[in-house]
């Protein structure tokens, strides 16, 4: 475990199930540098992520915390409002500089929709 407060909630992002954790999760589907297997599972988890977040301490996680993390936080920002043609180049100003690695997933984001 890294530093820091634990979680109250998270969302792991991998291409194998993750270890059990001591805190309510989810895990989407995701092999590393590419996109979620089943997207309307992965809106379905951020929509929860992003109602849980009023109360509680959020984690969003995959292996590296860049591309597939970085695509999250894209898609997580256009459901709370952003235009999903600025929210990849939003969340390399806030988050990470490289965060969304492949193109597929700069594409993804922009074609993100709350309604998935």
């Amino acid at each position: 475990m890294p530093e820091g407060p634990t979680p109250d909630f998270g969302i792991y992002l991998l291409g194998k199930e993750p270890s059990a954790q001591p805190w309510p999760s989810r895990w989407v589907r995701w092999p590393d540098f590419w996109l979620p297997s089943d997207p309307s599972a992965f809106a379905e988890a951020l929509r929860e992520g992003l109602e849980r977040s009023g109360a509680e301490r959020v984690e969003f996680a995959c292996g590296g915390g860049v591309g597939r993390t970085g695509t999250a936080l894209a898609c997580l920002a256009v459901l709370d409002g952003l235009p999903a043609h600025v929210a990849v180049d939003y969340v390399r100003r806030h988050y990470m500089k490289k965060a969304v690695e492949t193109p597929w997933q700069k594409r993804f984001v922009r074609r993100f929709s709350p309604g998935l």
